[in-house]
């Protein structure tokens, strides 16, 4: 999942999504006759001798209001980026923004495969010998990203078969597959010094994980946001695992699953997963209030997510009007009785916390 969408215009209604067979390249690509879609990557490098984390991250809406106009400057689809680098030894989060309507050659998104670009911003796929490679081009405010991810794992089908419930509702859903474990090279910018992405370290060094996902309708009218982990486990493996919150907190509808490194693939059931907050985080400038560490209860094991950086709050009110926290993070797996061990890294989304978020 990737946050950053409070479009709150209003859609006509909407029914399920029928189940289908993804097929690539094409499903790689853009799909504007659905209302929402976005390509999100996340990870971590290493740099200069230090830990990063990165976002990036395209959307795409449909304007239902525009698709009978007939002028070529009618805003039919829209375009959006978010692209933010998390220096952990630093303790700070920079981040980026741009929106265009698509078209005219400033903003596309190609309906073939992975090929979105938005000015001077891009992710671009590319079949290679081991399956997909992407490059990230993104030329933001104080930094830059030129990053090429590469297949090390296979894709990961989430929900059934690419379906992915997200509500009661059987139109609360979207097509959804992830890119766990990619190999990340390339360089980062940041205040015009260039730094290289090192040999990796430690486990989980230079680890990416791609999301990309296409939906009608999202959320239960009752959800005001979500909480999501993307991980790269060290094993090898990838977890998934979110929930749908309402404004009291509670959970509406959760899922996610684990794939082990040998590709054994457990998809969790909707009432199998379960978030507990268990330390908080004040935004000094949105006053919103995040778990900034859970304990997560799935099928496959308790776990616990803690941020690398507590202020990883992104505010994207200039683009897609939603402000909301995205952050490098590190998993443990409960061994025994308070005993846990590193699992793995990755990525902690959380929605909704300082205002409701809106699909």
């Amino acid at each position: 999942m990737a946050a950053g969408l409070a479009l709150g215009a209003a859609c006509p209604v909407v029914q399920a999504l029928p189940p289908r067979r993804l097929e690539f390249p094409r499903d790689h690509g853009s799909h504007p006759d659905l209302r929402t879609e976005w390509w999100y990557v996340t990870g971590q490098v290493r740099a200069a001798g230090r830990p990063w984390g990165f976002q990036v991250t395209f959307f795409r809406s449909r304007v239902e209001a525009t698709q009978g106009l007939r002028s070529a400057f009618a805003a039919r689809q829209l375009l959006f980026a978010h692209a933010a680098l998390c220096d952990v030894q630093g303790q700070r989060l920079l981040h980026d923004q741009r929106i265009a309507r698509a078209g005219f050659g400033i903003a596309q998104a190609s309906e073939a495969d992975t090929a979105v670009r938005l000015q001077d911003w891009s992710l671009v796929r590319k079949s290679g010998a081991s399956g997909s490679r992407y490059h990230a081009q993104v030329e933001a405010d104080g930094f830059a990203l030129h990053l090429d991810f590469d297949t090390t794992k296979p894709l990961l089908l989430q929900g059934e078969a690419g379906l992915s419930r997200k509500g009661p509702q059987p139109d609360q859903a979207s097509y959804y597959y992830s890119q766990p474990q990619l190999a990340v090279s390339g360089t980062l910018v940041l205040q015009g010094q260039r730094m290289e992405v090192a040999s990796p370290q430690a486990a989980g060094d230079n680890r990416a994980w791609l999301d990309h996902e296409w939906s009608r309708a999202l959320m239960h009218p009752e959800a005001v946001g979500w909480d999501w982990i993307g991980m790269n486990l060290f094993d090898g493996g990838a977890l998934t695992a979110f929930q749908l919150r309402r404004g009291d907190g509670s959970a509406l509808w959760a899922g996610g699953s684990l794939r082990t490194a040998d590709g054994a693939l457990q998809v969790f059931a909707h009432d199998a997963v379960a978030f507990t907050p268990l330390r908080h985080w004040t935004s000094p400038a949105s006053g919103a209030r995040y778990p900034v560490e859970w304990r997560i209860d799935t099928p496959a094991g308790r776990y616990r997510v803690q941020a690398l950086v507590d202020g990883q709050e992104l505010d994207s009110r200039a683009s897609t009007g939603a402000i909301y926290w995205e952050g490098l993070s590190a998993l443990q797996k409960e061994t025994g009785p308070g005993l846990s061990a590193r699992a793995g890294q990755g990525y902690l989304e959380m929605t909704g916390y300082a205002q409701a978020l809106r699909l």
